[in-house]
């Protein structure tokens, strides 16, 4: 296991039931896992971020406090914070990723994981390279907000 897969699941079993946020020092952690507070950030910012359902706020000074908010999540919620967190281009990269999580998390089926991938696919974008991340964003959220629940 990748030093930075332990600290995402150690970062992870910190949350219990009943609390939707977590504070920890980024010192603390390196010191912990023996790592460069670097690492730490890297983490947060990579696996803790708003399209993967989290919110965080760090302040400088003092070992680097953060606190770490995670996003209510029902399909609904998930699905809506998912498409307000996508700009106007999307790559095919940040699709998988967004799908990944979206299977990781029970929000989508596999059919409907391929059905995204499948659509917005460089294969299926037969437009000229420069407009294919722009096509790409807008069938990605448009698909998705089908997939809201009332």
């Amino acid at each position: 296991m990748r030093m930075s897969d332990m600290i995402e699941d150690f970062i992870k079993e910190l949350f219990s039931e009943d609390e939707d946020f977590i504070e920890i020092q980024r010192n603390d952690l390196a010191e912990h896992f023996k790592c460069v507070p670097s690492q730490i950030n890297y983490v947060i910012a990579t696996r803790f971020n708003p399209s993967q359902g989290y919110y965080v706020e760090s302040k400088r000074g003092g070992g680097g406090h953060i606190k770490i908010k995670k996003v209510n999540i029902t399909k609904s919620n998930y699905l809506m914070h998912a498409i307000n967190s996508i700009g106007n281009k999307l790559t095919s990269q940040e699709v998988d990723i967004f799908i990944s999580n979206f299977l990781s998390e029970n929000i989508i089926s596999e059919t409907e994981a391929k059905l995204l991938k499948v659509a917005t696919s460089d294969n299926v974008l037969t437009v000229p390279q420069e407009y294919k991340d722009l096509l790409r964003a807008n069938i990605f959220k448009n698909m998705l907000v089908n997939l809201v629940e009332d």
